[in-house]
């Protein structure tokens, strides 16, 4: 059975209120379910919302996060099935962009059922445009690894992109991904730091990436941050991994020690460098 109903992905605002656009606003004003990443800011925005125009006395709000996506898809695709109007929206910016979504939207396709996306406020293109940096080609890598070797790693992977990089980052984590960043990049790699988008007190903080890094070293930025960091102008150098460990191990590190240094600097898992650091340690180089 093909599903008649209709799922509306709406943007919402990521800080300033009246970024609301009007399709959105009467959309979520006409809707008979909301799928809402915290019911308790849907609310309040709802409540702003429904102050333009009549809302739908029938509407209901159902929390839609992280932890009950899948299950609550198919709640959702029910609904539709039932012919009804569905919205879902993610706390602030765009559903299904490092926030709860793409399920909802992956469940209505395949149930037949029209998906309509709402544009709106975004973050990461905020951001980009504020940071003065080049935005003809662009590449979203979100939130990365709360693990610091993880982080590195990815972080290595990007050594060589051509694209400006635009990473959600939480403001505790801001300084150590700026050193991570300046060690996989180069610390003069132009950056900004976009805070408080939209909001009162928005600031973008622009400079090189050791600069960056020296300014939130010891005190972590307030608010929601983005980070945009300039692409790669040169081809990435080949590292000749194998001679990096040997050199390492020779100036009297550890196998733990010496990969965790080329991590950033090749992109590889942290496990594949330790063991082959491991070999080395128990094979000297032959002359």
């Amino acid at each position: 059975m093909t599903a008649s109903g209709t799922l509306f992905v709406v943007a919402t605002p990521i800080g300033n209120l009246e970024d609301m656009s009007l399709r959105a606003a009467r959309i979520l004003r006409e809707a008979d379910v909301i799928a809402a990443e915290d019911t308790r800011t849907a609310k309040q925005l709802l409540a702003h919302v429904d102050a333009l125009g009549a809302s739908n006395p029938g509407r209901r709000i159902v929390s839609y996060f992280e932890g009950n996506e899948a299950a609550r898809a198919d709640e959702l695709v029910a609904a539709l099935r039932d012919g009804r109007r569905v919205a879902v929206i993610s706390e602030a910016g765009m559903p299904g962009v490092s926030d709860p979504g793409s399920y909802a939207i992956a469940a209505a396709i395949t149930a037949g059922a029209r998906v309509e996306v709402v544009p709106g406020p975004s973050a990461a293109l905020t951001a980009l445009i504020g940071s003065g940096l080049p935005t003809d080609r662009f590449t979203f890598v979100g939130f990365l690894p709360r693990e610091p070797g993880a982080r590195r790693a990815v972080l290595g992977t990007l050594r060589g992109e051509r694209a400006t990089m635009i990473f959600y980052e939480a403001p505790d984590r801001v300084a150590p991904t700026l050193r991570d960043a300046g060690d996989a990049f180069g610390a003069d790699r132009r950056a900004s730091l976009g805070r408080e988008l939209t909001k009162l007190y928005e600031e973008h903080v622009r400079g090189s990436l050791g600069e960056l890094a020296a300014a939130y070293a010891d005190t972590a930025p307030r608010g929601e941050c983005t980070l945009v960091i300039a692409g790669s102008r040169d081809a990435p150098d080949e590292v000749d991994i194998e001679a990096e460990l040997r050199a390492l191990l020779a100036a009297g590190l550890g196998p733990k020690d010496a990969a965790a240094r080329l991590v950033v600097k090749t992109g590889k898992p942290r496990r594949v460098l330790y063991q082959l650091a491991l070999s080395l340690q128990r094979a000297p180089e032959v002359p």
